[in-house]
């Protein structure tokens, strides 16, 4: 008798081999499109804004030796304490002193006399310490590396100033009471700063010159930087010994610059770039978390019933689960690598937009960004896309039979919470900034809750508002589709308000605090500031601007004093945690002293009393900073003579009115033992050559032209807003596909109680009806919402990161309102058309299988 043949071992496929199986069936059919659409945008807006970030600071890095211009430098606005060059000298380290200042520069007569604001810098033999000067004979040749520096009697000058002077090489240059000689074009400065656009052209000259210009006067703002280098033990014990003598009591004013404490500084418009870019980047990522959710909630509801069968055919829930966690993670990969790459090609596109603002030739950037973006979409999937589908593993067996069983269910809280907080946490590392972060994430969390929460209670009024004998049949239908399905409602809701919260949060960012940034000068506003107009010059100079026909201007007298102590306690750095606290506290102040309060600052407390002796009055911005408040005894050193005052008055300070603006004022018409200059603001009359007449019979003045400068900024503010437009398109894109994901959420629930509804005799125009009221509705609350926390969390936004004034008109709550029931009936006629066009057989079929 033949013995049985053996039964064959069924073998598991192995999960790897299904997942990838799986990733290519439902790739060719579409099921994955949305899902890794979102998660490819948000790691391309993050890594392009991180790969931008990561070659600036490779670039500051690489030159922080030229841009400081030696191995440590002591900056201080008074000269040099001689203890920091005998300690130098000590140690064998070789120092050189620069001084630079605002000034104006003129031709000569015979060159038209024209006058231009320039940064004058006075350097000794041996500088630069790093670095070397590059110059040229000429405009438009090629620099070339100089070990000099300017001979007595010359100057070396930046390009654009001989254009803005009509004057050559070889042509005279006036500088305060000195005629000097301009000897060359300078094409690299070293030291002169972070790489990015400066308004002033430079203008070099010899340490020798600087007495016979007559320009260093008693109120003058001078920075003096005394530079040292050599052995680097040397340079760390002189480091540390030059920090803890900053510090030190009695030593003010002083700061100490090296390799590893010293951060070059941004311009403050590169610096809000960077925020705006991070925001913008932060928005699309938290959209789409959202639309990843949803898609992955619809995948998951399409794959139940082959779920249902693979347990049928006696495959492991742990199999199956492996498998899925499988085909999430390739797809997460995929779109994580081509968002990355598209993120890499989008970051030279911000170079070209920043370009003039960024410094040339920057170093390539790291894999940081990339692995950065990659981690963010798998963190993606694995918070958002994977809870879903991983309950396709537990979907029972019996459901190829009753179709009602085995449901996609809400995730547990647990794994909610933990997939939130890590996202969450990835999104603050990204952010760059704890506030942006925090008010980004945690604004967008709480408005979630409030979302569902509102949405939940609109759906229970609703379900009583709405009276079936009068209201129109499509609206009460409507009502009963809404009213049936109140979790689909509340997630429909609330995804589509976090979608329209991002796209009106931009735009009204866009409209109201970059408008605001940008803001022209008023029409009547002061487009001349001239400074260091000595008092025997002030009758002259009056009447001199009575003869142009000038006859409304800000005139005060300045002087510069710093805050010693408050209230008989002397005041350091140390005692402020604030860095802008710090920096008040360090520098001196532009003070001055009026019988009346100027008309354009309004006082908030206090009482400002003309004449009031041992009285100052304070802006409020500057009481908050350093803690200072109404009765507190404030003592100032002013060119070494102590000045006690009490603080009686708060004044509200708008400081883009460009009006000639104190931090402190003494109600005082006159304070004769103070060294003064005196400060002149107005705009400028339509006389020819005014300016270089002004220039010519008051040499020591600097004439600030404001109306240049406005130009320059509101051109950089040009491109800065450029390229945050163009990211902003990334977001507009995630904020899209979250509408149409929350719009199509329940597309076959909607088929199937179409179908009954056409089988009962409704007609196709009514069930048009219908889902447009439904879509309407749902929109229309969606954007209120929206809108509403928009106006919040902008204001926080304006308050705590950008330092903007929050303007927002009212109505944006009714715009808002419109604007989502629009984007709500388009998503919905683009993504449910083919519901009510779908046959009434094959639906009720599908659903009956």
């Amino acid at each position: 008798m033949q013995a049985p043949a053996p039964t064959p071992t069924i073998r598991s496929p192995s999960p790897l081999r299904l997942g990838w199986r799986a990733l290519w069936r439902d790739l060719r059919a579409g099921e994955l499109r949305l899902l890794m659409l979102a998660v490819l945008l948000a790691v391309a807006a993050l890594s392009a804004v991180g790969f931008l970030a990561d070659r600036l600071q490779g670039g500051l890095q690489r030159d922080a030796v030229q841009l400081l211009g030696g191995d440590v430098v002591i900056a201080s606005d008074q000269a040099t304490p001689q203890a920091f060059v005998d300690e130098a000298r000590r140690l064998g380290l070789a120092g050189v002193g620069t001084l630079s200042f605002p000034t104006m520069a003129r031709a000569d007569d015979a060159q038209g006399g024209a006058s231009r604001l320039v940064a004058l810098k006075s350097v000794a033999p041996g500088y630069p310490l790093r670095g070397q000067v590059q110059t040229a004979a000429v405009p438009e040749q090629p620099g070339a590396p100089t070990p000099d520096i300017p001979a007595p009697g010359q100057v070396w000058v930046d390009a654009p100033l001989l254009g803005a002077l009509d004057v050559a090489v070889g042509d005279a240059l006036w500088l305060g009471d000195a005629r000097l000689t301009i000897a060359r074009i300078i094409t690299l400065e070293p030291d002169r700063g972070s790489g990015f656009m400066s308004f002033a052209p430079r203008v070099l000259m010899n340490a020798a010159d600087l007495p016979a210009t007559a320009l260093v006067q008693p109120a003058s703002r001078i920075t003096w930087r005394y530079a040292v280098a050599g052995d680097a033990d040397a340079v760390a014990r002189f480091a540390a010994w030059a920090q803890q003598q900053a510090k030190a009591p009695g030593v003010r004013g002083v700061r100490v610059e090296s390799l590893e404490s010293g951060r070059p500084e941004m311009r403050q418009t590169l610096d809000r770039a960077q925020q705006f870019l991070n925001l913008v980047a932060l928005l699309a990522a938290l959209l789409s978390a959202v639309a990843v959710a949803l898609a992955a909630r619809a995948f998951a509801s399409q794959h139940l019933d082959g779920a249902a069968l693979l347990r049928v055919l006696g495959l492991a829930q742990r199999t199956i689960a492996a498998a899925y966690v499988v085909e999430f993670a390739l797809a997460g990969l995929l779109a994580s690598v081509a968002g990355a790459l598209l993120g890499w090609a989008v970051h030279w596109v911000f170079v070209w937009l920043l370009a003039g603002l960024v410094p040339a030739g920057l170093p390539p950037a790291s894999v940081w960004p990339a692995l950065l973006g990659l981690g963010v979409g798998l963190t993606l999937l694995a918070a958002f896309g994977l809870p879903p589908v991983l309950q396709l593993a537990r979907v029972p067996p019996l459901r190829v039979i009753r179709r009602d069983l085995g449901g996609v269910k809400p995730a547990s809280l647990a794994v909610l919470l933990l997939g939130m907080a890590g996202f969450a946490a990835l999104l603050l590392i990204v952010s760059r900034d704890w506030r942006l972060g925090l008010v980004a994430v945690g604004g967008f969390a709480v408005a979630v809750l409030l979302f569902a929460l509102l949405a939940w209670l609109a759906v229970r009024v609703l379900r009583n508002s709405v009276h079936e004998a009068r209201a129109p049949r499509w609206l009460v239908l409507a009502t009963r589709q809404i009213a049936a399905r109140p979790a689909y409602a509340v997630v429909q809701v609330s995804s589509l308000a976090v979608g329209l919260l991002a796209l009106v949060l931009l735009v009204l960012l866009r409209t109201d605090l970059i408008a605001s940034w940008r803001q022209a000068t008023p029409a009547n506003a002061p487009d001349r500031f001239v400074i260091n107009i000595q008092p025997d010059q002030t009758a002259d100079f009056r009447a001199m601007l009575a003869g142009a026909g000038v006859t409304h201007y800000d005139w005060y007298p300045m002087f510069r004093g710093r805050l010693v102590a408050v209230n008989g306690k002397p005041v350091s750095a140390a005692d402020y945690p604030d860095e802008r606290a710090q920096g008040l506290v360090e520098r001196e102040f532009n003070l001055s002293h009026s019988l009346q309060a100027p008309k354009h600052n309004a006082i908030t407390a206090g009482r400002w009393q003309p004449g009031e002796a041992g009285a100052v009055s304070v802006e409020e911005g500057l009481a908050k900073t350093l803690g200072l408040k109404l009765g507190d005894t404030l003592s100032f050193d002013i060119a070494g003579m102590a000045s006690q005052a009490r603080i009686t008055s708060l004044r509200k300070v708008d400081w883009s009115s460009m009006r000639a603006n104190f931090f402190v004022l003494y109600p005082l018409a006159e304070m004769p033992d103070v060294p003064i200059t005196y400060l002149a603001a107005y705009r400028a009359p339509e006389v020819a050559g005014f300016d270089n007449a002004l220039v010519r019979q008051f040499p020591n003045v600097t004439n600030v032209d404001l109306s240049a400068t406005l130009a320059q900024v509101q051109g950089v503010m040009a491109q800065v807003i450029g390229a945050v437009q163009f990211l902003f398109a990334f977001t507009l894109a995630a904020g899209l596909i979250v509408l149409f994901a929350a719009v199509t959420a329940t597309r076959e629930e909607r088929a199937r109680e179409f179908a009954v509804m056409r089988a009962l005799g409704a007609s196709g125009r009514l069930l048009r009806q219908v889902q447009r009221a439904e879509l309407a509705g749902v929109g229309l609350l969606a954007g209120l919402l929206a809108s509403s926390v928009a106006l919040v969390v902008g204001a926080l936004l304006a308050l705590y990161v950008f330092d903007f004034t929050w303007t927002a008109p009212l109505w944006i709550p009714l715009a808002g309102s419109i604007t989502g029931a629009l984007l709500a009936l388009a998503a919905g006629w683009w993504g449910l058309r083919e519901v009510l066009r779908r046959p009434v057989v094959q639906t009720l079929r599908a659903a009956a299988q």
